[in-house]
Formats: structure tokens, C-alpha cells, sequence
């Protein structure tokens, strides 16, 4: 008898703890490429057909505009000094331990002084963050992503650069023929459009701290609208209005995060 492939309903899931729930999603995930690189029709890549919904997620659902307020408010108290740190208590601990579901995503550097839920004032099973030098986006971390939307409910994914961002400042000292040892050349590439972007529209009288900013802010909105367009699952959210991509910068010096 053949297998008839369908997503699994709720009922069958344990809000991907279960391993059989992150087996069969990632089978779900394997499916679709394979059918689409086949140039075969396949009724999973719609949005609606790939949420499970957690058992532990709020009986409210969090709209992408509101999962953006909350961000932007917790980093607001953040700045000002009165972080309230919600869900870093044993009951969130114990609340969280069979489930998640997070708001948003976030896409962040990997840089040590950019802790996401502390910027943002956020707590256990609030984020799912993804981080990575210069906040990169390869097939690993997209899987991640998708992941995080189609099977956690996540409905904002924000990449959040930073000020004075050491992986682009690489980027821009292999554009002028630093060469760098091991994978950090590799790190140096993948940001090396954004550089040679800014140095297209821009020439090079700008001043050098001016400067690697821009590349900043130009690599963030790469990555943003990068992901904004990634096909067949996060794109689909898009569309339906289900997910919203949002890029933003932290400043080092003022905590503060500035969305692009």
C-alpha cells in the first residue's frame, strides 16, 4: 500500500517535541524540494497546509504588527533601564519545558554583545534566534527559520544587525585585499555584495566608521529582502500576510534598536 504524505494535524503533535513531529516535518520540508526541483505539482508548499499549532501556544494568536510592538517595547525598557526580564522565572521554566512557541524570530549577529532577549527584554520560549557573524543566511539557517514559522507559529522574523559589525568590517578589508585564514574568507564573501553595493552608490569619499555603517545597513536589507522572497515556505506566509520580515540595527552605544 503506498503512504499517503499529509502534514499531521494537531492532535498528532506534541509541539515538536515529539521526535516523530521533527521527523515528519522534516520530511514534509524534503518533499517539497524534491518535487519542485522534479517541476511536480505538490499541495504542501501553501502556509495554511504546514502550521501545526503547538499545544502550548496562546489562545490569542500574536499578529505580526503586535509581535513588532512587543520588540520594540522591550527594548524601549531596555534602554531606559526598567527591563522587567518576564518568563525567567521557574514557572516560565516549567511552563515551556514540554513546548514552544515563540513570537518572532530573530536573526542576529553572533557578535557577544548583541544577546537578543536581553535587547529586547524578552524571556524563556519568547524567541526562536538564529545566529550567525553578520547575520548570514545560508540553507542551514533558512531551515531553521521555516522551521520556527511553519511549525512554532512564529509570525515576525527580524534580522538585526549592529553598529560597528566586526564579520562586515571583514567584508570590507577583503574587498580592498585583506586576505583572511580559514572560513573566515568565507564569512568575508557572503557579505562582500553588500560592500561592493555601497561602494557603487557611494564612491569612496565617505568617512571610514560612515562607511562600514552603510555596508551595515546595506547588508541587513539584503538579508531581509532575501528572506522576504524565500520560496516555497516563508515567502507563502508573506503572501497571506501571516509573517512580516522587518530589518533593524543596534546601536552599540545608545542599546537601542532602529528598525530599517
Amino acid at each position: 500500500m503506498q503512504r499517503e504524505h499529509t502534514v499531521p494535524n494537531s492532535s498528532a503533535i506534541d509541539n515538536a517535541q515529539n521526535p516523530v513531529t521533527r521527523r515528519r516535518f522534516l520530511n514534509l520540508l524534503a518533499g517539497t524540494s524534491a518535487a519542485l526541483l522534479a517541476g511536480t505539482s505538490v499541495n504542501v508548499i501553501h502556509a495554511e497546509s504546514l502550521v501545526d499549532v503547538p499545544t502550548t501556544r496562546s489562545a490569542e494568536p500574536v499578529t505580526p504588527d503586535e509581535a513588532l510592538k512587543r520588540l520594540l517595547d522591550g527594548n524601549a525598557r531596555f534602554v531606559s533601564g526598567k527591563a522587567t526580564h518576564d518568563h525567567q522565572n521557574a514557572a516560565r521554566q516549567a511552563e515551556v519545558a514540554t513546548g514552544q512557541a515563540p513570537f518572532a524570530v530573530i536573526v542576529s549577529c553572533a557578535d557577544s554583545r548583541v544577546p537578543p532577549e536581553i535587547v529586547f527584554d524578552q524571556g524563556l520560549g519568547d524567541l526562536f534566534v538564529v545566529r550567525t557573524a553578520g547575520n548570514i543566511v545560508d540553507d542551514v539557517v533558512l531551515g531553521s527559520i521555516e522551521y520556527a514559522v511553519a511549525n512554532l507559529g512564529a509570525t515576525l522574523i527580524m534580522v538585526l544587525g549592529h553598529e560597528r559589525c566586526g564579520a562586515v568590517h571583514a567584508a570590507v578589508e577583503a574587498e580592498e585585499g585583506t586576505a583572511f585564514p580559514g572560513h573566515i574568507a568565507a564569512l568575508a564573501e557572503a557579505i562582500k555584495p553588500a560592500v561592493e553595493s555601497v561602494k557603487e552608490h557611494e564612491g569612496h569619499d565617505v568617512e571610514e566608521a560612515a562607511f562600514l555603517d552603510l555596508c551595515v545597513r546595506e547588508n541587513i536589507q539584503r538579508t531581509t529582502a532575501s528572506l522576504a522572497a524565500a520560496e516555497p515556505i516563508v515567502a507563502q506566509y508573506v503572501r497571506d500576510g501571516k509573517v512580516k520580515v522587518v530589518g533593524a540595527r543596534y546601536d552599540l552605544d545608545e542599546v537601542k534598536v532602529e528598525l530599517l
